[in-house]
């Protein structure tokens, strides 16, 4: 292999038919083809001192080359090439791509492949044209120049090979669906690519330049085809398991190592990848593990070929590593000094790369919890350091300056490897799936270290590589490792006792959370560049919001609040608005929480507020926001120094940062420059706002006292012309609606003196619509902002709303009736969502032309071609509906329409053969309208028809194959369909098919909760003949006695917590029917309780172990079965039923079911 992968100039790799008619070398005649020299008129003369000028001159005078002297052409060729070659272009100047591409298909003729210095020449103007104009060639100066550069490789002499290579991957950049006619000549079984890319190559340059062609293939969403990019996905891999040639030089090895991982980042990023087994993702991620410490000094571990997905711990063992030699020369220099002057780099650059190297991770302040973090200046022997060794040592004559810059070019390029390693790692991450990365948790997320030398893991690189760009890239592997990890991390519990036996898995995970928090807090702490500290908060939000801090022991989040308020004050804006997130992470995780609540209420002198405060918080321009008081809340006065007792400082904090001034006019980054008023940055206030909402959402109870003041900061917001604050305003008051109603709702147990009083819900609601929510609600142009005021409106408390003046009631209606026929899908669906609500109401439901506008406003909503609008029509309807068949008498039956009534029977009829989302509530609403219809209605010709496709619907949809909670839905639909006394049950033509629909789920369906559902709808009909004949009372019994018998069989190990509740069901159900049976139903139930197995096990289940059934009675069945006895088998039911009121009364039911004889 090493003998094909160095192509000497007279060899050539096997060559496809699209080569022919390059010229091979020889004096070739120009084409006759070829554009002739015309001047250009004194009108349409470009101005030649523009670069767009200089590049039509120069192409100009290329095209007009003719056949003559070759050694004419050959000067004329050299002189217009460097003269294209140094223009210092920009994709800004007026140079059209197809100029260029048509020039590039014209040099192509002009120069022969003989000429080798013209051939470099040609492949660096390509590639700088191309790179500095950034042009995309077409397809066809595509296929000309690549048979051009192909038929180069393989006649012209081996030092122009890296040009060519180089000009080859500029053409393919961007292009890889359109070279499929010159793969094979590139990729396959001896391809030019395959030879040089190989790792027996031993020019390392033309290795690069190969790995880099390779990588631009892959390049973009649709790449190259499956099998090529397998190819190259090896070769990448290939690339970087292969050791270092001995003789290689590193700075050359760095970028072969650059190329491969770019092209392994390419084929990930290029669509969903398929890895070929769990070997072959384990051994990228243990290459790309041994990477992320590429040129870090002192690392000596033997690295593992393949991570598997639970580790061994030798893998993570570090073997003794040789003890650095001392250095000759002590140090003369302390090193308080080294860092004195890496820290004012750092404050003045704060997001410099690899040049400004900071000083090592082991000096930083924070780093002592670490067993590597020793302050002497050499290792202990055997503990693996990434102190760098250029750093050991404080002597400034150690190098020779071109020594030291040798020296730092390598720890920038080892930098560069690093870097590219960790996004490598993170394109890994977003490309495989979840579940399967969580086996692979332990090799890259630490747990608490327990003894010996720490693992090498992500957060030792957070911890201890000195360059912030390397440090960011892996702070961002971290957090999309955490995204998303809730279900994984919710496992983690150390509530219960350490176990000293073995370790449970949840304590482990409980341990790598919070060494996660311990490490990312040092991290903190150490971190200088603006950039890097932006990632740590950032990937501590990400840890917050998915770890679950109600089963671990309390305590982590405390340290961390405190630890973060300072940076509220950062000078970079993105600091604080990372603050302010991590804050909106921790009010609302698993909210309320106890501790987060004790450090919302918690005083304390050295917050972001008592800073603003003492820098002038209060502002004439504006209530200072502290004073939290009004007529509805009488407060206490107090001082401006002092904070509001209840109130918690974060929402004081969040105010003052929406709505007054910024207290540091010296920072630029905000709108307004430098004014006396100039508020703070708008993503500071945005993020502000968002604390707001999810701080009202999780503790509303603490923000309840301030409800007319959130009220006014949000009226503000509404009145500002950003439009992205006015949406966050809306979407505040909407938070605000939501806690009220959470108060309100019967299942809360809060005192009813802890709720905000309804005299002050309705004069909120009543500044909120007197205000300028009317203006969002009419905002055309936004209708993102129409949709949140909706869904404010929709927010309103239902006590509250009764209580309204008349002219607020009607301007909600009005408006929300008028939004449903907007053009927007989101403004529509938002109204129409809202009618559903406001069709709960007591004071709207019962008002016959209000119920029959919003009915009206839904049907039309059901027909939208949005499937977003028709599913939450669907909804509307369903609630509409309920309204229709829970509070509503004669009276308002008689005057509804029969006209609407059969509308909405149709338009829910069509509906519930929609997606799953608009048919999970069509046939919800079905259902209630099949209990609505009357006897009047039921006998007239119009509604037959309706009715029957109606049920066939609903039949239809339990039977099918449809979502669980569609099918849940259907039965519960067909149950309350049964309750109507007024349908025929017992001699429509309907009712069979859906009693036979419910039988065949009860038994059948794989999901507990529907056939709990079915079981329920079977128990509905309160009459015998219901049922219809014996034949299919029978059937329904037989059924309900098979599914209980089989009520504990399943495929899901988690439908069996529905188990129980399944068999009190199947119980109820079976009892109705025997309470319900006649003397033509015995013969039935006999026969189906001849089977002693099936018999004991319906005993079983109507008789618990204490006589009880758990239907609220005491029900105690006694099975006597007589022996044999000639003719027949005598099986007697005896029925103990005690009244529940009243003295204790024995009932006793006989049943004797003669059966035939055995």
């Amino acid at each position: 292999m090493a003998a094909r992968a160095t192509l000497s100039p007279g060899s050539s790799p096997p060559m496809s038919s699209s080569l022919a008619g390059i010229n091979d070398g020889v004096s070739v005649t120009l084409s006759p083809d070829a554009v002739p020299f015309s001047p250009l008129a004194s009108g349409d003369r470009e101005d030649m001192g523009s670069v767009a000028g200089q590049f039509s001159h120069y192409a100009s005078k290329l095209r007009s080359l003719r056949a003559g002297d070759p050694a004419s052409l050959k000067t004329q060729l050299n002189l217009l090439f460097d003269q294209l070659i140094s223009e210092n272009y920009s994709p800004n100047h007026n140079i059209r791509p197809e100029e260029v591409c048509a020039l590039l298909i014209h040099v192509t003729r002009l120069v022969p492949l003989s000429q080798e210095h013209l051939v470099v020449k040609l492949c660096q103007l390509t590639h700088h044209l191309l790179n500095q104009l950034q042009v995309i060639v077409d397809e066809q100066t595509l296929d000309v120049c690549v048979c051009y550069v192909v038929r180069a490789l393989a006649v012209c002499s081996l030092w122009t090979h890296s040009e060519v290579l180089q000009a080859l991957s500029t053409l393919i950049y961007g292009n890889g669906p359109r070279c499929n006619r010159h793969l094979i000549e590139l990729l396959g079984d001896g391809g030019v690519l395959r030879l040089y890319s190989d790792p027996s190559q031993p020019d390392m340059e033309l290795r690069r330049a190969a790995l880099t062609c390779m990588a631009n293939l892959c390049l973009g969403q649709a790449s190259l085809e499956d099998p090529y990019r397998s190819v190259c996905f090896r070769v990448f891999l290939q690339t970087l398991q292969s050791p270092k040639p001995p003789d290689a030089e590193e700075l050359l090895y760095c970028t072969v190592i650059q190329g491969a991982v770019k092209g392994l980042q390419s084929s990930l990023c290029g669509g969903k990848w398929r890895f070929g087994g769990q070997e072959e993702l384990g051994a990228l991620l243990a290459v790309l593990k041994r990477l992320m410490f590429q040129g870090c000094p002192g690392v000596c571990v033997e690295w593992p070929s393949v991570l598997y997905p639970a580790p061994l711990p030798q893998y993570e063992t570090c073997s003794t590593p040789k003890p650095p030699e001392p250095p000759q020369n002590p140090p003369t220099q302390t090193s308080g000094n080294k860092k004195k002057k890496s820290r004012g780099r750092g404050r003045k650059g704060g997001g410099e790369d690899e040049e400004r190297e900071a000083e090592p991770r082991l000096q930083r302040g924070g780093r002592g919890g670490e067993a590597w973090s020793k302050t002497s200046v050499l290792p202990s022997p055997g503990v693996p350091s990434l102190y760098p060794l250029w750093k050991r040592s404080s002597s400034d004559s150690e190098f020779s300056d071109p020594e030291g810059a040798a020296h730092s070019k390598l720890r920038l390029f080892h930098g560069r490897v690093r870097q590219g390693v960790l996004l490598c790692l993170l394109a890994v991450v977003k490309a495989v799936e979840k579940r399967t990365l969580y086996g692979y948790w332990s090799s890259f997320i630490p747990d608490a270290p327990i003894g010996g030398p720490p693992p090498l893991t992500l957060l030792t690189v957070v911890l201890k590589d000195p360059s912030p760009k390397v440090r960011a890239c892996a702070l961002q592997v971290v957090s999309a490792l955490l995204d998303g990890s809730r279900q994984f991390l919710g496992v983690a519990e150390d509530l219960a006792p350490a176990r000293t036996s073995y370790t449970p898995f949840s304590f482990s995970l409980a341990t790598a959370v919070r060494e996660l928090h311990r490490s990312l807090s040092l991290a903190l702490l150490a971190e200088a560049s603006a950039h890097t500290l932006t990632q740590i908060i950032k990937c501590l939000a990400h840890l917050v919001c998915n770890a679950p801090y109600n089963r671990l022991r309390p305590g982590l989040l405390s340290p961390l609040w405190r630890q973060i308020q300072p940076y509220l004050r950062h000078r970079d804006v993105n600091v604080r608005v990372s603050v302010l997130t991590l804050y909106g992470a921790l009010v609302s995780t698993q909210a309320p929480l106890s501790e987060v609540q004790l450090l919302l209420t918690h005083t304390s002198q050295e917050t972001g507020l008592s800073w603003r405060q003492r820098e002038g918080f209060s502002s004439p321009h504006t209530p200072p926001s502290h004073k939290y008081h009004n007529s509805h809340t009488p407060r206490g006065s107090h001082t401006p120094g002092e904070e509001e007792p209840g109130v918690p400082w974060l929402l004081q904090l969040c105010v003052s940062l929406v709505t007054q001034p910024k207290d540091d006019q010296s920072d630029s980054e905000g709108p307004g420059g430098g004014g006396a008023t100039a508020l703070e940055p708008s993503p500071v206030r945005l993020e502000a706002l968002q604390v707001l909402a999810h701080l009202v959402r999780g503790y509303f109870p603490l923000c309840q006292a301030c409800l007319c003041e959130l009220g006014q900061v949000s009226a503000r917001c509404l009145r500002e012309t950003d439009p992205s604050i006015q949406l966050h305003g809306a979407k505040l008051l909407e938070e605000l609606g939501t806690g009220i109603i959470q108060q309100y709702r019967p299942d809360n147990s809060q005192s009813e003196s802890c709720r905000v009083p309804i005299s002050q819900v309705v004069q909120f609601w009543v500044d909120v619509l007197s205000g300028p929510l009317n203006g969002a609600l009419q905002s055309h142009q936004h209708p993102t902002l129409q949709t949140s005021a909706c869904d404010t409106l929709s927010s309103i408390l239902p006590q509250a709303f009764t209580q309204l003046p008349e002219k607020s009631q009607v301007l909600c209606v009005t408006v929300l009736l008028g939004l449903t026929y907007s053009d927007n899908s989101l403004v529509k669906a938002a109204a129409v969502r809202a009618l559903g609500v406001y069709i709960l109401f007591p004071c709207l439901r019962e008002d016959v032309m209000f119920v029959a506008d919003t009915a009206n406003a839904i049907l039309t909503a059901l027909d939208d071609r949005s499937p977003n609008v028709r599913s939450k029509a669907a909804w509307s309807l369903g609630n509409l509906t309920d309204t229709l068949i829970g509070c509503v008498g004669e009276v308002f039956q008689e005057e509804l329409s029969d006209m609407l009534v059969l509308q909405m029977l149709q338009s829910a009829t069509k509906a519930a053969f929609d997606k799953d989302r608009v048919k999970s509530n069509a046939v919800r609403a079905l259902g209630n309208l099949l209990h609505f219809l009357s006897v009047s209605q039921l006998t007239r010709p119009g509604f037959q028809r309706p009715l029957e496709e109606a049920v066939s619907a609903l039949v239809t949809t339990v039977q099918s194959e449809a979502t669980m909670k569609v099918r849940w839905n259907a039965c519960y639909a067909l149950g309350n369909a049964f309750r109507n006394p007024a349908l025929p049950l017992d001699s429509a033509s309907w009712s069979g098919d859906a009693f036979s629909a419910l039988c065949c789920v009860v038994t059948s369906c794989q999901n507990f909760k529907v056939r709990i559902k079915s079981a329920a709808a079977l128990s509905v009909p309160a009459c015998r003949h219901c049922y219809g004949d014996a034949e299919r009372f029978g059937d329904v019994w037989r059924s309900l006695a098979a599914a209980l018998e089989h009520s504990e069989e399943t495929q899901d190990f988690l439908e069996y917590r529905y188990c129980s509740s399944l068999r009190h069901t199947l119980t109820h159900t079976l009892t109705h029917l025997l309470r319900l049976s006649q003397s033509q139903d015995m013969p039935a139930l006999g026969m189906s309780l001849d089977g002693r197995s099936q018999r004991d096990q319906v005993q079983e289940s109507l008789t618990g172990s204490d006589g009880r059934s758990g239907l609220g009675v005491s029900n105690r069945i006694r099975w006597e079965v007589p022996e044999r006895s000639g003719l027949g088998v005598s099986n007697r039911i005896r029925w103990e039923v005690p009244e529940r009121s009243g003295p204790r009364v024995t009932n006793w039911i006989r049943w004797e079911i003669r059966s035939r004889s055995l």
